[in-house]
Formats: structure tokens, C-alpha cells, sequence
């Protein structure tokens, strides 16, 4: 049974995200993994050694800056070490990861400037992961995630 990285936030059970919020997962698919001891949960930013809550934190080209004007790159390139490491430890299948985060986006991430604007982009982890050749999927393709993870079990 091939293991998936997942988002801490979207395995729930411990409150991660900045805000203090909770996005837990709740896609049947995902629920049945989280039951078959499928999922290896990261929060990079916890990681890293950021407290929940904590300010927000946009990419900025190559950094990571928080709302309040701190560069926090060095937390958050922990944290995507730490998710790559647990990756290949694992041999993951796959990542589902949260979209939209400075560390977990896949698809989009906020482009820096605090204006609630998202730009096509991807988190630091994910980039540290996908550079390593490892697949990430966002939370709102998890019904594809399922159809690759058909394929590669056979």
C-alpha cells in the first residue's frame, strides 16, 4: 500500500493554519485514506518553527515575507526540507497538498502583496517536492489523485 504526503491542515486533528482555522478534509476518497493509514501528515510552516496562529506569509519571489514585514524564507525552507525528507522516507505515491499556501499550493499562491490577489504559482514545499519528481495534487482534485493512485497500484 503506497503512502501519500498530505497538508497537516487538511488532515485535522491538531490546528495548523495560520489563521488558527480548520480546513479539514472531509472528501469520502480522502476520509478512506486517512482510515487505511495511507497519509503522512506535514504542516512545513509548524515545522519550520512558526507558531499557530501566525501572521500571514506570501511568496515574494524567491522569499517567503510575513504581513507584518518579517522574512521568514528560513522557516519555510525547513519545513519544505522536512516535507521532502518525509516524502522520500516514505516513497510516497503522491502529495495533496492545500491550496493556495505559501508552502502547499499547487496550482496558485498569493502573489506577495497582502491584496487577497492569487497568481499562478506554487508553494515552496511543492516546489521542493516537485523538483524531486514527486506528483502534488490540491485538495480539489482529489477524485484524479484517486485515479492516478488506480494506475500506479495496478
Amino acid at each position: 500500500m503506497r503512502k501519500i504526503l498530505t497538508s497537516e491542515c487538511l488532515y485535522g486533528g491538531r490546528i495548523v493554519r495560520y489563521d488558527g482555522g480548520d480546513t479539514t478534509e472531509t472528501n469520502p476518497i480522502y476520509l478512506k485514506w486517512k482510515e487505511e493509514g495511507r497519509l503522512v501528515k506535514i504542516c512545513p510552516e509548524v515545522f519550520g518553527g512558526l507558531p499557530t496562529p501566525r501572521p500571514d506569509s506570501q511568496r515574494q519571489g524567491d522569499k517567503v515575507i510575513a504581513c507584518t514585514g518579517p522574512d521568514v524564507t528560513r522557516e519555510y525552507t525547513l519545513g519544505a526540507e522536512e516535507a521532502l525528507r518525509l516524502a522520500k522516507e516514505n516513497d510516497v505515491a503522491f502529495c495533496i497538498m492545500k491550496l493556495d499556501s505559501p508552502s502547499c499550493g499547487s496550482k496558485y499562491i498569493y502573489d506577495g502583496t497582502f491584496t487577497d490577489t492569487l497568481t499562478e504559482g506554487q508553494g515552496l514545499a511543492v516546489e521542493y517536492l516537485r523538483n524531486a519528481g514527486f506528483k502534488v495534487f490540491g485538495e480539489d482534485d482529489i477524485e484524479l489523485a484517486a485515479e492516478y493512485l488506480k494506475e500506479i497500484e495496478g
